[in-house]
């Protein structure tokens, strides 16, 4: 029974990280960053989900924001 709590667990904080990285990814495609900068951190965040998705939350490009 403990087993299945565990994998029942990972399971739903993989969930968690994929939707994280996806919203970053869409992030730096919406962001002003040039194309090689978005390349190289859409890379970071695929190869490396958890620190890639820690470093671009830190440093990462901002979207861009529209004001009215």
């Amino acid at each position: 029974m403990n087993e299945l709590s565990m994998f029942s667990l990972s399971g739903l904080s993989g969930l968690v990280i994929l939707a994280l990285d996806l919203w970053a990814i869409i992030s730096v495609i919406n962001s002003n960053a040039s194309t090689g900068a978005k390349v190289g951190w859409s890379l970071l965040i695929i190869v490396l989900p958890i620190l890639g998705f820690l470093i671009w939350l830190l440093a990462g490009p901002r979207s861009r924001r529209t004001s009215l």
